[in-house]
């Protein structure tokens, strides 16, 4: 699925994390330079995997079905992120996508169906027995991309 001109997007991955909004900050900047296109997407992946994310992420104590908690994190990550660069076009410009699964299988498949050229995604860079345990998604991705890849961190913020 690529645009209207023909151009093949930019596959943006976001968790909500600040190294998601700095990867989808840089998809904004490379997109602009090539003027290609954007896609963020969003997986909503298994409860049992990360119990009470989206609720936390949305700072609302209420029942509602787990697609809708992550629609409205999804959505107010994309309003935080578009008022805090409002000169930004192209975000304010993007498809978004939320789709429900395994996240990596789901990135995956998503670079197929959207045709992307390249994936740009967020990383928090685990190390140790943290890595071990949960693995890294963003290192999967990178090992079973069909397309060109760029992992993004947030930056270190100076410590005053």
């Amino acid at each position: 699925m690529a645009d209207n001109d023909g151009k093949q997007p930019i596959l943006v991955p976001v968790d909500f994390s600040g190294h998601s909004l700095a990867a989808l900050l840089t998809a904004c900047e490379l997109a602009e330079c090539a003027r290609q296109p954007i896609i963020i997407l969003h997986v909503v992946h298994d409860p049992a995997e990360m119990p009470g994310y989206y609720s936390l992420v949305t700072k609302k104590k209420k029942i509602a079905h787990i697609d809708d908690l992550a629609q409205e994190a999804f959505d107010l990550f994309m309003q935080d992120a578009i008022e805090q660069n409002p000169d930004n076009k192209l975000l304010q410009e993007a498809q978004t996508r939320l789709v429900v699964g395994l996240p990596v299988n789901r990135i995956l498949e998503m670079i197929e169906i959207t045709k992307a050229s390249m994936v740009v995604m967020g990383s928090q860079g685990r190390t140790g027995m943290k890595h071990i345990m949960l693995g890294s998604k963003a290192e999967q991705v990178v090992r079973l991309c069909p397309v060109p890849i760029m992992i993004v961190k947030e930056p270190v913020k100076p410590s005053k």
